[in-house]
């Protein structure tokens, strides 16, 4: 989440290709150089040229073709250029080839996992794949590449690693107070592009941002089910379900489609990049959807008169409260000094998203990590699912060992059950907000097991030993994370979809 560098338009963006990528360095010209020089001696030996023939054609010493063929010199625009003249291809040809055979291809394959970091911090030798290396050598040299990568996927795609880097990642967000200035001021350069005035970011300036950006929108029946959408980068193209048939707004959809390509995304090389482009993306997405400067204004004027609350900013800018509550966590701290935390909580009292930089005290795993772990059946979080009216917002003071917090919640219904979606903050900072004047309160003594944790004595006397639950195990808690460049998604059923619709 650093500032980032303007795409030249002519520089392609290549984020999929999980298999083939895990454990490179990210330095896609490094890459592209090696197959390069490969190619390049192709040629020349199918030609039956000598390296000192060719650089007699191209007026080049044999030593910098040499270099050029082994991947560790880039040639010039006008090198290039002789070089296809020589051959008799044109440039794109020689620079966008793909490997003329199995041989080829195994010598790039095994080129590129050498010098990938993973196997530099190892300090073993490189193989030359040179022609004295029998085909069947090469082989069995990649296959063990391959081998390594899947057994280091495997250890890391586990839940235990995936908690580790939540809780790193909340930690980064914390520090940040959950603003990142760089996105903020990418949305700002795209609502120029379509010329945002104030107020909600309608569906034709959403339409006319992916014009912007290149890409036809094309809605389908038959999105791979593992999958919101799918950008073909080849034909510029970005596939979505057919309107009103999914369960996640559509604009926040495309927008996260797009944020992918604008923020750059490469191949994630671990579970902690692959959670930071999620975050990224949607927070790019909730930055275009509810634009900084317009819900800044708003929020300033609802301050101004003591009356803040998420719903009307989900109003507002025909949002669902969950995205509104993420938003208001973005701006608060940075534009209205008001220090604050979310909390999204299944119906059973299990944490799925939180994030603070108020204090507040949530419950942790020895990792650190928060999602997963029951929150106190006092907060906020939790008495709302008991509250008759389920159209106004449920308020409450909670104290707590690290404070008291006044918190406002609201509950949602998903695919995935229902939950509750609630901002708290400090005692103090309770005055800005409407509902502010709530008679209920409770009090938590949590981390300690009498609060909530143990059941009362006199029902521990009436029970104990004397009934035996079957738990329901949530598959999450036992599964390794799946594994690929994006967890969770069929790359074999998402190539097969592009296959079909390049067709069209």
């Amino acid at each position: 989440m650093t500032n980032l560098p303007p795409r030249p338009a002519d520089v392609p963006h290549r984020p999929w290709g999980a298999a083939e990528a895990a454990g490179l360095t990210a330095d896609d010209v490094a890459v592209d150089l090696i197959s390069l020089g490969k190619q390049i001696r192709h040629l020349r030996k199918q030609r039956e040229m000598s390296l000192e023939d060719l650089g007699a054609a191209v007026g080049a010493a044999p030593s910098q073709l040499s270099l050029i063929e082994n991947g560790k010199k880039e040639p010039k625009l006008s090198m290039l250029r002789a070089l296809a003249k020589a051959f008799g291809v044109s440039s794109d040809e020689l620079l966008g080839a793909e490997p003329p055979n199995r041989r080829v291809a195994l010598e790039i394959e095994l080129e590129r996992a050498q010098r990938s970091g993973q196997y530099r911090s190892l300090g073993l030798p490189s193989v030359k794949p040179s022609s004295r290396i029998p085909t069947e050598a090469l082989e069995a040299l990649v296959g063990l590449h391959r081998e390594v990568d899947r057994q280091i996927n495997l250890h890391t795609a586990t839940p235990e690693e995936a908690r580790r880097a939540n809780t790193e990642l909340r930690r980064r967000m914390r520090d940040k107070d959950n603003y990142f200035a760089d996105i903020e001021a990418e949305a700002r350069t795209l609502l120029g592009k379509v010329d945002y005035a104030g107020g909600p970011l309608s569906q034709h300036q959403i339409a006319d941002l992916a014009a912007h950006l290149r890409f036809t929108l094309h809605h389908v029946d038959d999105l791979p089910h593992s999958t919101r959408s799918v950008t073909d980068l080849k034909h510029r193209r970005i596939y979505l379900t057919q309107v009103g048939t999914g369960s996640h707004d559509p604009r926040t959809v495309l927008l996260q489609a797009l944020a992918s390509y604008v923020l750059q995304h490469e191949v994630p090389r671990t579970y902690l990049e692959f959670l930071g482009q999620r975050v990224s993306t949607n927070y790019l997405a909730a930055a275009l959807l509810i634009p900084e400067s317009s819900a800044v204004a708003f929020l300033r004027g609802a301050m101004q008169d003591k009356e803040i609350a998420v719903e009307d900013l989900r109003d507002n800018f025909a949002v669902s409260y969950e995205a509104a509550a993420h938003r208001f966590t973005n701006l608060a701290t940075h534009h209205l000094g008001i220090r604050t935390h979310f909390q999204k909580v299944h119906k059973s009292g299990v944490i799925f998203k939180a994030y603070e930089n108020d204090d507040v005290a949530f419950p942790a795993d020895p990792t650190g990590a928060i999602e997963g772990q029951p929150i106190c059946r006092y907060w906020t979080s939790r008495q709302v699912f008991d509250v008759p009216d389920k159209f106004n917002a449920f308020n409450q003071y909670t104290d707590t060992a690290t404070g008291t917090y006044w918190c406002t919640a609201r509950t949602e219904r998903s695919a995935d059950g229902l939950f509750s979606l609630s901002i708290g903050v400090p005692y103090e900072s309770a005055k800005w907000f409407r509902g502010k004047e709530t008679k209920a309160r409770s009090v938590s003594r949590c981390p300690e097991p009498d609060c909530c944790r143990n059941p009362p004595r006199e029902l521990s006397r009436a029970w104990a030993g004397k009934v035996w639950p079957t738990a329901r195990a949530a598959s999450s808690q036992l599964a390794a994370m799946p594994l690929g460049s994006f967890p969770g998604v069929d790359e074999t059923e998402v190539y097969q979809f592009l296959e079909r619709h390049s067709r069209r």
